[in-house]
């Protein structure tokens, strides 16, 4: 088949849905299949090699001016290129790109608002570009963020359409109003277009079906999936400190300060004589002050020397880093509809403790992989850690059986059978 995929970078952020859906390009590619994965906003920032068109469409710069600025909203395509390099883009990345909901709420409606928006121009831009490639048998448009190209497309390109689902509903209710509900407004009609949708998970196709108002017959799943041969079990040494860590963004959304508060009540009743808690992960501009905090918190408690953030991981290092550890804890205070980082450490042979919320649930369920405790209570949590701790057998066996089922139903080759096989069905059904 001949598949075109639009993603979206996420500035100089490592994104799960970046990761899932480079992942995915690359599984069918292997799979001797034609993919044409075309970013929007930033180049993506991956795990591994990229295998993304080097051109980014709807740069994240000629965004902004366009939305503040009647002068760019009609300036020459070629005078756009200036600012739309590969290059550059990544570079302002680097310096932090502004994410959070809360500050784009107006830039968010324009967007979804299509050819009717400020960014009208990016819209004719990426059409004309692709009715210069070949023609595709499916479109997939990797997340409802970017569903207002679904119309232009369809009426540009004629093919068929499918929207994928990664739990956008946590940006769009962090949007303030009136932004929100004409997101939301926009999205549910541009959904028109859209033949099929694919959500991540069985909990993101629940909620995010209800949420955007999508008929469970237009909806399938096709679950996460990893490249699991890049993150193969190690034995460790039981000469070094027993460890635990988190990785993802530092944000507290994310609840770091649970898992630390949860560490600091064991040191506190003496257990874990020889142990260390590391967390790793992005940390944003606009979360440095909480990790300012976190740090003199841990200080207060005199623990500076146990507990460390070991900044972002590179791939390598980020699998070195899940080798290091004896438990791996996301102690999120939201429902996740993704968990990336959850089948990575199982894949690596970690049990792991999550909150028995969204997509964790359902990891932990059908891998047996980990353990589940109550959302948001750092007792429990602290009694999980200590329970384990003192179970070297039952932390063997979560962690066997944790690498194996990621192995059977969490590959990316898994992934793309299944999203094959919607793609197949949809092609089909056009024809």
């Amino acid at each position: 088949m001949r598949i075109t995929s639009i993603t979206a970078g996420a500035g100089g952020m490592y994104c799960g849905s970046c990761i899932r859906d480079n992942a995915l390009a690359k599984a069918l590619l292997q799979l001797g299949h034609e993919v044409l994965l075309v970013p929007l906003y930033t180049p993506p920032r991956t795990d591994g090699p990229s295998v993304s068109e080097q051109r980014v469409f709807f740069g994240g710069i000629s965004v902004y001016l366009e939305q503040y600025s009647r002068l760019f909203r009609s300036t020459p395509w070629m005078v756009d290129r200036l600012w739309e390099s590969p290059w550059l883009l990544r570079a302002v990345s680097q310096r932090g790109v502004q994410t959070q909901p809360e500050q784009l709420g107006e830039l968010t409606v324009s967007i979804l608002e299509g050819q009717h928006g400020h960014q009208q121009k990016e819209f004719d831009k990426l059409v004309h570009w692709l009715q210069t490639q070949p023609s595709p048998d499916v479109i997939d448009i990797s997340n409802s963020m970017l569903i207002s190209l679904a119309p232009a497309l369809k009426q540009a390109l004629g093919r068929p359409i499918c929207c994928t689902l990664q739990g956008e509903n946590i940006f769009l209710d962090h949007l303030s109003e009136p932004y929100r509900s004409r997101a939301l407004s926009l999205i549910r009609e541009h959904a028109q277009s859209v033949d099929r949708f694919i959500a991540v998970s069985d909990y993101c196709a629940g909620y995010m079906a209800e949420y955007l108002q999508i008929p469970g017959a237009k909806l399938d799943v096709v679950p996460l999936g990893i490249s699991v041969d890049e993150f193969s079990p190690t034995r460790r040494s039981s000469e070094r400190p027993f460890t635990v860590g988190y990785l993802g963004r530092i944000a507290p959304e994310k609840g770091v300060h649970l898992l630390c508060d949860a560490y600091h009540r064991l040191r506190e009743q003496n257990e874990f004589e020889d142990c260390r808690l590391e967390f790793a992960g992005y940390l944003g501009p606009e979360h440095r002050g909480y990790l300012e905090g976190l740090t003199r918190q841990i200080s207060d408690w005199g623990l500076q020397n146990e507990i460390r953030y070991r900044g972002p991981l590179e791939f390598e290092d980020k699998v070195s880093f899940f080798r290091e550890l004896d438990l791996f804890a996301v102690p999120a205070t939201y429902d996740d509809p993704k968990g990336l980082a959850l089948l990575e450490a199982m894949a690596c042979g970690v049990p792991v403790i999550a909150p028995d919320r969204g997509t964790y649930t359902e990891f932990i369920q059908r891998t047996g992989g980990g353990v589940l405790v109550p959302p948001e209570d750092p007792e429990s949590l602290m009694a999980e850690l200590v329970r384990l701790r003192n179970d070297d057998a039952g932390r063997s066996a979560l962690g066997q059986s944790g690498s194996r089922a990621v192995r059977e139903q969490y590959s990316a080759d898994a992934m793309a059978v299944r999203a094959l096989d919607v793609y197949s069905r949809l092609h089909a059904a056009s024809n």
